[in-house]
């Protein structure tokens, strides 16, 4: 994670869950993260997997040039992304797991800006497959962000970051495909935009 923010809000979510696999989302106190609460979103898992956009922060919102509650977050993205994000998402609740992504966001005709994309796996009511939370952190702040939106989010490279050992979201990616390792952890599969990882590697030192 190279983003103040994703390491600020890992962190809490995983002191929040302390060895278990998601925390409740009644456990998060935005006053505990008010930091990092513009570049903040919540999405809910409905049945036809759109993801609704619950709360949004400030400057996430601003990206797109309106409020976000209760956009579809699967609408964001870019077409020819939204197979890759899909198998994301399913990998984050799923299983569960967290995932960090790369993103690229612009209007039409301007230089894009890189985004890091933080999903963290929330239980609700005692449910699974129930909330995400998120953050959509900037690398910078280009003079067109909040005076014109942009259009769609684009990936540029995904990691799902599974606990030793897990096999089941593996079975996603097609074995014995070669990628660059990037030295962040123990590589298990890669498969297009989508790479996975063990989570000693998230737990030990920001990237």
């Amino acid at each position: 994670m190279r983003q103040a923010v994703s390491r600020e809000l890992y962190e809490y979510w995983d002191r929040l869950r302390a060895g278990r696999a998601a925390p409740d989302r009644s456990q998060i106190d935005p006053a505990q993260i008010r930091g990092v609460l513009a570049d903040t979103f919540l999405l809910e898992v409905d049945p036809e997997r759109s993801f609704p956009i619950r709360l949004s922060g400030a400057r996430t919102s601003a990206l797109f040039g309106t409020e976000l509650k209760g956009s579809r977050f699967m609408h964001l993205w870019a077409e020819k992304d939204r197979v890759a994000v899909n198998q994301m998402l399913a990998c984050i609740i799923d299983e569960p797991a967290p995932a960090v992504a790369g993103v690229t966001a612009a209007p039409a005709g301007r230089t894009p800006l890189d985004l890091e994309l933080l999903l963290l796996p929330l239980r609700h009511h005692g449910k699974t497959h129930a909330r995400i939370l998120g953050s959509l952190a900037p690398a910078n702040i280009p003079s067109w962000f909040g005076l014109i939106p942009a259009e769609t989010l684009g990936l540029s490279s995904l990691r799902i970051l599974a606990d030793p050992g897990l096999r089941k979201v593996a079975g996603l990616f097609a074995p014995g495909r070669a990628a660059a390792h990037s030295g962040t952890g123990p590589r298990i599969s890669r498969h297009g935009h989508l790479t996975l990882y063990e989570n000693p590697a998230i737990n030990s030192a920001p990237r």
